[in-house]
This record gives structure tokens, C-alpha cells and sequence, in this order.
């Protein structure tokens, strides 16, 4: 086929987010635990550092460490980054510095949040001391920021036994990236193709293999690809999996099937979810076809076509 027109290069936002969750151990779970009761611990290492956060193991020896001591909420400014913008989740929703406090009593610094009136009043060597939050849970987020501070620095480092009433045995992180997509020209075609009802792959110059979905270059060869090549509709089941579990906001009934789908004219399989035929009856080398909705920009899924099985040598290369 000739080359197509180039359209415009699409973008679209996108954000992955998923809660982590996972237990802690002995010192992680006294030091968040701490927290809560506003007391802040570290721990100490054999050569007589106090490392705080504190880890569970010696960075420099890899020891395990479980020697714990309270340092003071008060400490000294060793670096900072104004933050002119704070974004969704930050700790403070006002401009603010992003700052690594040596506490005193310890030998390394915490990073955290400083509340602060502008960039000009944040300097490397200035005192802070420790905002607490009024609802604490045993996270760092207990600690609400750090405030500028007149006192004098203290090494105040008290041992700590670590023991605390109802102590924090796990914690849940929500994870969340937020960035705009976009897919180059090559996938903008297959995106522009597709909601045309069409498929089309890219052939490489070189070893004459049409890529579906294209990615710009041939993946083998590593040339660029622009010949574009209509593909399908037909196609055949490589490989497949049930899926059994229900994902949160899709309107699927398990169990379904989800396959590799070689196209016809192409040199890679896409993938796809089959319909139209009960789950335990789906298998290699089922003839295929896509099934669109209306309005749909993609194929909603793949039903099969009524032809014979493809014979296994036909699409063995592309298992």
C-alpha cells in the first residue's frame, strides 16, 4: 500500500495507580509506630552511627541492626529544593521547600517537608523542629512538615526498647503516576486506522515482515518501518489464557477468554478477547474475526468465523 498521510500525532493523559501494601518489621514498624506517639527513633550501628529513618540492616556492613534510641524533633537543614507548586498529595498544599534534616542525635537526614514563607527564608544550616499532625496513624505523614525553629541543637539520644501499645504491623501506600501518553506517529496511523475499522501493520524494508501494532521500526532488524499494510480482519488463535479473577471497572463476567490473534498479513500476534463461543471451547488455531460496537474506536472482541481450524505449521512461527 502507499503510505498514508501522517495525522496528527495523538496524546492522551494517563494515570496508573494501585495501593501498596506491605508488612514491616521489627524496626520500621516501632519507628512508624513512634511517630504516632510523636517520639522519633533511629537506630544505632556498631561503629556508633544513628541512622535515622533507621533500616533494619547496616548500609556500610549489612549487620543487622536493632539497637534503638530516641533522637530529638529538632534538627539542622543540610540541603533543600523550593517547591513552588505542590501537587495532589504533597504535605502541604502552599509552596514549600523540600528539605534533609539532620535530627539531633543522628548522623543522617530525613527528608521532608518544610513549611516555610518563601525561598528566601530557607537556608542550608538553619534550625528546625518537627510539626506534628493532629490525627496521627503510625505513618510518616504523622510528621506534618518541619518549622523554623530558634533553639539551640541538642545530641539528646535516649535508648529506646522499641515497645509500644497496639504497634503498627503493616502500612498501605497508595502509588499513583500521572503522564501523558503519546504514541508516535507510527501507532497514531494503527489508532486513526483502527477507528476506520481497519487494521494495519508497518513492513519493514529489510526482512519483509508486517508489525502489528507498528511501532516505527522493525524490532528484528531495527530499520524504520513506514510501508503501511492492511491486515485481517481474519485471524487465529496462538495462544490463549482464562481468566477467571473479575478486574475492578470492567464490565466482563468471568470466566472469559483473552488469546494471541495472528491477523492475516501479519508477522506478530495481537492480542485479544474471544467472544461468541462458550470459554472451554476456545483453542490454537481458531479462525477469528474482530467485532466492532458502534462508535467503538477498537474491536470490542473476536468471534469465531465458522472456517476450519488453521493448520498448526501455519501460525507456529508466531506462538
Amino acid at each position: 500500500m502507499t503510505p498514508a498521510p501522517t495525522p496528527e500525532v495523538l496524546q492522551a493523559p494517563l494515570v496508573v495507580e494501585f495501593p501498596f501494601t506491605r508488612s514491616l518489621g521489627p524496626v520500621q514498624s516501632a519507628f512508624l509506630t513512634g511517630l504516632r506517639e510523636c517520639v522519633v527513633l533511629g537506630v544505632r550501628t556498631a561503629d556508633g552511627r544513628v541512622l535515622v529513618p533507621p533500616v533494619e540492616y547496616d548500609p556500610a556492613t549489612a549487620d543487622e541492626l536493632r539497637d534503638l534510641v530516641e533522637v530529638a524533633p529538632t534538627g539542622t537543614v543540610t540541603t533543600w529544593a523550593w517547591n513552588p507548586a505542590p501537587r495532589r498529595g504533597q504535605p502541604l498544599d502552599t509552596p514549600f521547600a523540600w528539605a534533609l534534616v539532620r535530627l539531633d542525635g543522628a548522623d543522617t537526614a530525613l527528608l521532608h517537608a518544610l513549611d516555610a514563607p518563601g525561598p528566601d527564608a530557607v537556608r542550608t544550616g538553619m534550625r528546625v523542629r518537627v510539626r506534628w499532625a493532629g490525627e496521627r496513624t503510625g505513618a510518616i505523614t504523622d510528621i506534618a512538615c518541619f518549622e523554623p525553629y530558634d533553639g539551640d541543637a541538642t545530641h539528646h539520644v535516649t535508648p529506646h526498647n522499641g515497645e509500644f501499645a497496639d504497634p503498627v504491623t503493616g502500612i498501605v501506600a497508595p502509588a499513583r503516576l500521572d503522564y501523558t501518553y503519546a504514541p508516535g506517529r507510527a501507532q497514531s496511523r494503527y489508532l486513526a486506522a483502527l477507528a476506520g475499522q481497519k487494521t494495519v501493520g508497518e513492513r519493514c524494508p529489510s526482512c519483509r515482515k508486517v508489525y502489528v501494532p507498528p511501532r516505527g521500526a522493525c524490532p528484528t532488524c531495527g530499520v524504520a518501518t513506514d510501508e503501511q499494510v492492511e491486515v485481517g480482519p481474519g485471524g487465529t488463535v496462538t495462544t490463549f489464557c482464562i481468566v477467571n479473577i473479575k478486574a475492578r471497572n470492567l464490565d466482563i463476567e468471568v470466566p472469559y477468554v483473552y488469546a494471541h490473534i495472528a491477523l492475516d498479513g501479519a508477522d506478530l500476534a495481537l492480542h485479544g478477547r474471544i467472544g461468541g463461543i462458550p470459554y472451554d471451547q476456545v483453542r490454537m488455531g481458531l479462525r477469528v474475526t474482530p467485532v466492532w460496537t458502534e462508535g467503538g474506536r477498537y474491536p470490542d472482541h473476536y468471534r469465531p468465523t465458522g472456517e476450519p481450524d488453521a493448520d498448526y505449521d501455519t501460525y507456529k512461527e508466531l506462538l
